[in-house]
This record gives structure tokens, sequence and C-alpha cells, in this order.
């Protein structure tokens, strides 16, 4: 039965990049008593606040889901490790750090699909909110928000080499992609403060933690949600002291993100009615949209050899320029490790005829082999990457359960390369990373392309190429899908459609994915939701 004690206003499962904005935003009034769930454990670990660092978070178990994906036919059968947060901050705690809003056109696209209130001018009003940008407010940027976007720490020889190449390849400068243009070829910034990670438990929790009527509860993994009287009443999750339930007196916000809100929809009988029943789980309700519409990004590695020590590769091969660049860090906030290695971006058209960019590369002053669940492996020589990233894949995939079981992990299916368009744009990537490494910026230091290697020409070669090591660039959403049609889950204020009681806020409810990195998006979605969810809590008072 519910009592007091465990009764809230919201219930939030999952406190990544969009949960610990709720739960800040929501409580911050202080007229709402809000329960934050989260299946990892608190942000402590060392490596999580190290720019750096995500090389070591990216494998491990503590704060890591580690998924892996069902095998991928067009990619001759591999699986894609999916590194994802298990802990406060969720996937902001280990992620890259970019901070990259998207296209402005992609929320045009959202609006134009029936999604009223999401066009780009209704949604930069919460990019602006959330932000605190080193350069300072303008049209397209905020100050005094709780989440620090910071320039390169440093004036990097390697990056400023890039950025000439860059723009020697005919790319031109923009010197913000989140400004008033994308297209172009610039530094990134990144979501840090103070040469550390400024992930959304640091940016929003770090002020809400101390609030009477927010409570945080770690190692509480959400295994259900719990209906009564045909509306959403409250969650049951696992402890490490058993299972406990909670009862929200408005809300339950389910923000696990594209693997984790699906699964847990589906788990409380919300889904495809046929898989729900071939999994043993009575059917609350028949949506087939639930794990349907799965996005991500797709990219292939381009990496070649330089002649100097400018890239971070040593710092895997020398146990004495770690210990270096660690004291330069710990003792002054300086050094290798203060940056994210991913100095440089540019954003570009596979055709010209295009209207907006559809290729990401990210410039990066490391050069890796492999990125697997077994660690990110260097290069023993010095060297750069450069990875093309195609931003408007029409590969649409699936979560969906493996077994009733709550702590195993989701299916997941993407159906990568099965378009010829999205295998065109990669063969175009791999060509447009080579003709930035052929300028005249970079002749003084290159040595040779390490992979794919000279010997792959033909587009033939470099379709085998991709298909061999393509990866999911770790960018899933859409899996809970916004809009009106059968196939869509939630609504325009993140409703799920005919339960009352129950939202969905996070990565998952993007219709179409955007062109970019997903975390400030993923931010501004539950800066827009909070702001909704109390504008709907004050119409019913």
């Amino acid at each position: 039965m519910a009592d007091e004690a465990n009764t809230y206003d919201f219930i939030v499962t999952g406190a990544g990049s969009a949960g610990c904005v709720l739960a800040a935003r929501l409580s911050e009034s202080g007229k709402y008593r809000v329960l934050l769930l989260e299946a990892g454990g608190e942000d402590k670990s060392f490596w999580i606040h190290v720019p750096m660092g995500y090389a070591k978070t990216f494998v491990d178990p503590r704060v890591n889901w580690m998924f892996e994906s069902e095998p991928e036919a067009e990619l001759n059968n591999r699986t894609m490790y999916q590194p994802r947060g298990k802990v406060l901050g969720g996937t902001s705690s280990i992620n890259g750090m970019i901070y990259m809003r998207g296209n402005a056109a992609d929320y045009d696209q959202w609006r134009q699909l029936g999604n009223e209130g999401w066009d780009y001018d209704s949604v930069l009003p919460y990019f602006r909110k959330a932000e605190d940008n080193e350069r300072g407010e303008s049209r397209y940027h905020g100050k005094g928000g709780p989440l620090r976007v910071s320039n390169q720490p440093y004036d990097w020889e390697i990056a400023r080499t890039l950025l000439e190449a860059c723009k020697q390849a005919g790319i031109p400068e923009n010197p913000d992609f989140n400004g008033e243009k994308q297209e172009g070829c610039g530094y990134y910034q990144t979501t840090t403060k103070d040469k550390r990670r400024w992930s959304t438990a640091r940016a929003y929790l770090g002020m809400a933690k101390g609030r009477a009527n927010l409570v945080v509860q770690t190692r509480a993994h959400a295994t259900k949600v719990l209906f009564k009287d045909g509306r959403a009443a409250g969650v049951e999750y696992l402890t490490p002291s058993g299972p406990r339930q909670a009862w929200a007196g408005r809300e339950v916000i389910v923000s696990g993100g594209a693997y984790g809100s699906p699964q847990l929809l589906l788990l409380s009988g919300v889904g495809p009615a046929q898989h729900l029943r071939d999994m043993g789980i009575e059917v609350f309700r028949d949506m087939p949209g639930v794990g349907s519409n799965l996005q991500d990004h797709f990219n292939t590695y381009c990496t070649y050899q330089i002649n100097r020590d400018l890239s971070l590769n040593s710092l895997q091969h020398s146990l004495g320029k770690r210990l270096v660049a660690g004291a330069q860090y710990v003792f002054f906030r300086s050094g290798k490790m203060s940056g994210n290695g991913l100095y440089v971006g540019a954003l570009v058209r596979s055709d010209p005829r295009l209207e907006r960019p559809d290729l990401q590369f990210n410039i990066s002053a490391w050069s890796t082999i492999d990125r697997t669940r077994d660690g990110i492996i260097s290069h023993p020589h010095p060297g750069i990457g450069i990875s093309p990233v195609h931003l408007s894949p029409e590969a649409r995939g699936t979560v969906r359960l493996k077994t009733p079981n709550p702590l195993e992990w989701p299916e997941i299916k993407f159906n990568f390369l099965k378009s010829d368009n999205d295998m065109r744009v990669m063969i175009q990537g791999v060509r447009i990373a080579r003709s930035i490494v052929r300028q005249h910026a970079m002749q003084k230091l290159l040595v040779k392309e390490t992979l794919p290697g000279i010997h792959v020409r033909t587009d033939e070669e470099i379709a085998a190429d991709v298909r061999a090591r393509g990866v999911s660039n770790l960018h899933p959403v859409g899996s809970c899908g916004m809009g009106s049609g059968p196939m869509s889950v939630v609504d325009a204020r993140l409703r799920v459609h005919g339960i009352p009681g129950l939202r969905v806020v996070d990565a998952s409810i993007m219709p179409v994915i955007v062109a970019g990195n997903t975390n400030a998006p993923t931010i501004m979605i539950a800066e827009k939701a909070s702001a909704m969810i109390q504008e709907d809590a004050l119409a019913a008072a």
C-alpha cells in the first residue's frame, strides 16, 4: 500500500542526461516532491571527471552498461559495442563531451512532422536556458545556466594544423557550429568546467541535491511502471536490499535513454502486443511504436601516422608519459589529460546539391586500431584520426526484450547500411577525409595512411572496408518517437499516448535524429519538458 513516505509528486526513472535536468528543474520551486531513481552509483570515479578519462570509463562496468547489439547483416554480422552510462549523469558522465546541437532545420522538420512547439525558434530558448557559455551571451548562446560550455583548453599545434588542412581542402572556417550556420570547420566546444567534465549530474544535481523535496536514490533499478485505474501510478524498482515500490501523485517520467526507456515500457506491458505475449508479459496497452524507429549515426575511422609526437597515442604506450601527463593534470590542471582529444570538427555536404550538411568529421589527436568492449587500442606510433560520421542515415532499427528479466540487456538492432544512399555517403566521407590530409598543411607531418590504407582505392574496396570496420557512432535515439501517427509513442508534450500520468523524456523521443552529437539536444529536451510538466501541473491544480 502507498504511504506518505514513499509517495511523490513526480518519479523520474534514470538519472542520466535528461533525468538529472528533470529532477533539478521539477524540484527547484519547492512545490513538488521528486524521486530520482538511478540503477548505477554515485559519480565518484576519478576518471569520470578527467576529460581524457573517458578512455577508461568507455569499458568500465562499474559506470557503464556495456551493451552489445545483435549481429548486423550488412556489417559482416559484427555486433556493435554500446557503452552507456550507468552512474549519476548517465552517458553525460562517460561521453566525449562535445557540445553540438544539430542543425536548425532538424527541429523545423520535427515541427513539420506535426510536433507543435519543437521548431528551432521554439527550442532555442531552452538551449540558451541550459547554457553557461564561455563565449558569453548572444542570440544563440546563454550565460549563467547550469551547463558550462567551454572552449578548447589550449592552443594545440596538431589542432591548428588540422584546421588549416580543412580550410585548404575547401571547407570554410566556422567559429561556432551552434550559431548562425552549421556548415564549415572549426574548434569544438565541450561540456567541461575548469578543465573537468561537467555532466548533468555536476551541472544540475550539484545545485539540487540538498533540497528536502528531492530524493536521489542510486543502485535503484526501475523494473516496472505500476498502473492503477488506467493511469501510471508508481514504479517498482530493485535495490541491493530487495524490491521496492514508490508511488507518484502526478506523473511517472521515464528517462532511461534510447535503450532503457523502451525496455522499461515493454517490461510494464506497453508495446507491441505480440512481442509482449511472446515474452509472457500481460499487455497493458498495445503500442507498436515502443522500441521501433531506433536511429543512430554511423561512422568509420581513417587513421594517419605522423612524424612528430604531437598526438595522444604515446599516453597508452609510455608509462613515463602517462605519469607526466597525470602530474600535469593533478597539480596544474593542464597538459594532455585536460582536453578531450577531439579538438577540431567539420560539417560538410556529401553532395553539393544538398541543403545542409550530412557528414560530420571528428578529427582527433590520436589514431586507434580498434574500439571495442576490450578497450580503445591506439597505434604505437604518433597518429591522428579523421572519422566521417553520417548525420542523416536512412537506417531504422528496433529495441526489444530478449527475456522478461529486467536485468538482461535489451535486444538492439540497427539495420545499418541496408540503404544504398547510406553507403554512398560513407564512401564519400572516406574520400573527403583523404582530401584533408593531402593538403599542404599536413604534408610536413604525414608519414602514411594506416587505416584503411592506400591499397583501398575503389568504391567497392572502400565499401568492403566500411562493412569490416564501420561502427555505431553511439548516438541512439528515436525508440519512443514523438508524433501523432500509429507508430509514435508520445505526443508533442511527451505524454505517452493513451496513458495518463506517464511521459518519456530523453533522446528516445526524437522523431528524426539530429545532425550532430545528441547530448546537448537531450538536455534541451529535458529543459523544455520540465517547463511543460510544470505548466500542465499548474493547469490541473
